[in-house]
């Protein structure tokens, strides 16, 4: 839904061209986010019909950002153009346009909270638990996807492993994040920079183990990477997503998988098995307890299907 739900704004103001012209030249912005910007803008100034920017009161943010919302856009479009529009008028009281900020006090509507997509326990046993071909890329997979499930890494994390740490030297600076084998643990930087320590599964490591050394026979036998492509380079996050979503197809699982649903499913199942929320916390490396709280509505929602399926008193009388 473009911003011609708001009236079509013409010509921009002048004011927003010097807003968008310090964005690209002086801040540097990518030109794809002053486009953005410059969307944004569009819309406010439709929604103006004509007004003075520097004019607009509170009332006036708030009956525009209620006709996009009406017109369809979604609430994180809304709550994207209203940070544009907060970001424009600092702007101009930062040259003395305005004595205030019109948008600084307008909240867009809340985002609806979508819980992560977890595959059921069998169904990441299924994936897992495939045996693979004996050639070195299949024994790569298995172990990216064994590591997934049982470290719960984020797509990043797995990419930028080293297979041992490295000591800064004349290939490159010291690793950030790296494998343990005999400590069977993996140590990754995180959202924030925040390094972490996490475990490896028994099964994990047994694959880690069989791809380490099938990697031997690969260009990349002395190189750091923990997971290579055939050419011994890094791999990269597109290339495990593909490969990822192949093996769930091939082994039969009939849903998309990709690295987060396995992420989403460590930190599910093993809350239903522990109920150990903290533990679950560090695990993946949250920094607030509430974003590992959404883990406890995904066991409820499983709870519920099971009483509704199971409990005498929820289920209707056939006939």
């Amino acid at each position: 839904m473009g911003d011609e739900a708001v009236g079509d704004p013409g010509p921009l103001p002048a004011l927003v061209g010097q807003f968008l012209d310090e964005l690209a030249r002086q801040r540097r912005l990518s030109p794809h986010t002053v486009a953005a910007y410059r969307g944004d803008l569009a819309g406010l100034a439709g929604a103006a019909a004509g007004r003075p920017l520097p004019a607009l009161v509170p009332a006036d943010i708030r009956s525009a950002l209620a006709r996009l919302h009406a017109a369809g856009l979604a609430p994180a479009s809304l709550a994207r153009k209203l940070s544009a529009w907060r970001r424009f008028f600092d702007w101009l009281g930062s040259r003395g346009e305005v004595a205030g900020n019109p948008a600084a006090g307008v909240r867009a509507p809340r985002r609806a909270k979508r819980l992560p997509k977890a595959l059921a326990p069998d169904q990441a046993v299924q994936l897992a638990g495939h045996e693979p071909a004996d050639a070195p890329l299949a024994l790569r997979d298995k172990a990216v996807v064994e590591l997934l499930y049982s470290s719960g890494l984020r797509l990043s994390e797995l990419v930028a492993l080293d297979w041992r740490y490295f000591a800064a030297d004349a290939d490159g600076p010291a690793s950030t994040s790296w494998l343990d084998l005999d400590a069977r643990r993996v140590t990754v930087v995180g959202k924030g920079g925040r390094l972490r320590q996490v475990p490896v599964g028994r099964a994990a490591a047994v694959a880690l183990r069989r791809w380490l050394q099938a990697r031997r026979a690969l260009p990349a036998a002395s190189s750091r990477p923990l997971f290579v492509s055939a050419q011994g380079r890094r791999i990269g996050a597109r290339s495990v997503q593909l490969r990822l979503a192949r093996l769930a197809a091939a082994v039969g699982l009939g849903v998309r998988v990709h690295p987060h649903v396995l992420r989403h499913s460590m930190a599910s199942h093993l809350l239903q098995s522990s109920g150990d929320l903290r533990a679950v916390q560090e695990l993946l490396g949250h920094a607030s307890i509430a974003s590992t709280q959404i883990y406890t509505r995904l066991d409820w929602q499983h709870l519920a299907r099971t009483y509704d399926a199971t409990h005498p008193r929820a289920r209707r009388k056939s006939g």
